[in-house]
């Protein structure tokens, strides 16, 4: 009897282990968070929380396809356009006149629609066969395409197909803008849209530098100008770091306050960074030139088409260099928008920007919330 005790004894304890592990199993569920609340008091929920409470935008709600909001003109010719409606697009490139700024920034847009779709355009060619304003959207429009049909993944991961496609529609963009410049004499958005051609075909210094002579001659201080100028200098491209470098100090140090221009020397910066630190970030020199685009960014027009993208990359680096309210003021007027650098070079941009921000926004409330 005692033997077959002991017996039943020991088939008893695996039983027993198992209730006991069972249990246990029980409880944690019963005492653990759900699913639905995980993460909340973690650094990354609390971030959230404290950029909802600021009354900033979540990751899906973010426009990944622009860097700020458009003129309710702008927005009502571009959804025109694929219906058909390009009556609407002539006269607002009409109505811009030679505000040389917002004619490339409304040129562009357009010609990404067309791009994608270009019947509206052939009707309007049709119609205006000599009509400039149809001529520089057209000449964009072929320099967008040449781009998409390359991709955007590097060089070495683009197939032999992809380039020839590229190289022979950039090569065919050449007339397209020649006969747009022939147009409008004065209009530097074609040689705006070339300098796309030299990036890709890759033009001589010594031709780039012929054309950023037709186009400083007609709008010395444009913008888009002197960002897409820029790429081509950068170290990924046709130049250096050193060129890149040297080209926005000098464009940055020659404009006048309300440019935007101060812009370019942190673009030059953020294109060749390679450190894993913001060590780099907060030197006196980027600190200055942080502090040079606040006072340009105050004094810019406020509709000004590319002050967002210089209040994107002010918030960035302000976050970086620890000055977080300042940052967080940047972030409150751009919110809504991340079609800019620093955000697009990212596979999620929009994540990528509130991930910053919303870190941003818990420092200002942690802040606040010490006591002085």
């Amino acid at each position: 009897m005692t033997v077959l005790l002991w017996i039943l004894g020991i088939l008893a304890v695996p039983t027993l282990l198992f209730v006991l592990w069972l249990a246990g199993v029980f409880l944690k569920e019963f005492f653990s968070t759900s699913p639905s609340d995980s993460g909340s008091d973690s650094e990354e929920g609390l971030a959230a929380q404290a950029a909802e409470k600021a009354g900033l935008l979540p990751a899906e709600r973010q426009n990944t396809e622009l860097s700020g909001p458009l003129p309710a003109e702008w927005a009502a010719a571009l959804t025109a356009v694929p219906g058909g409606d390009w009556r609407a697009a002539a006269a607002l490139l009409e109505a811009v006149g030679r505000d040389w700024e917002r004619r490339s920034a409304v040129a562009y847009l357009l010609a990404e629609r067309a791009a994608e779709a270009d019947d509206w355009l052939l009707a309007w060619e049709k119609e205006r066969p000599e009509d400039p304003d149809a001529a520089v959207v057209r000449a964009r429009s072929t320099v967008i395409l040449a781009w998409e049909l390359r991709g955007a993944k590097r060089a070495r991961h683009t197939t032999e197909e992809q380039f020839e496609a590229f190289h022979r529609t950039l090569r065919s963009a050449r007339e397209e803008i020649a006969r747009a410049a022939a147009l409008n004499p004065d209009d530097p958005t074609p040689y705006i849209t070339e300098i796309w051609v030299a990036l890709g075909l890759g033009y001589p210094h010594s031709e780039m530098d012929k054309l950023w002579t037709e186009i400083t001659a007609r709008a010395p201080y444009h913008f888009e100008a002197h960002f897409s100028a820029l790429q081509f200098w950068c170290a990924k491209w046709r130049g250096s770091q050193r060129l890149a470098a040297g080209f926005a100090e000098r464009a940055a140090a020659g404009a006048p306050l309300g440019s935007l221009l101060t812009a370019l020397p942190l673009i030059a910066h953020f294109e060749h960074d390679e450190s894993e630190d913001t060590a780099a970030d907060n030197t006196p020199e980027m600190v200055a030139r942080v502090d040079a685009g606040l006072a340009d960014a105050a004094a810019a027009d406020p509709a000004h088409p590319r002050l967002p993208e210089l209040r994107h990359l002010l918030a960035f680096y302000l976050h970086l260099q620890d000055r977080d309210e300042a940052a967080l003021e940047q972030f409150r007027l751009v919110d809504g928008y991340v079609n800019a650098l620093p955000w697009r070079y990212r596979g999620d941009p929009a994540a990528y920007y509130c991930r910053v921000r919303n870190t941003t926004a818990k420092l200002v409330a942690e802040a606040a919330a010490t006591p002085a």
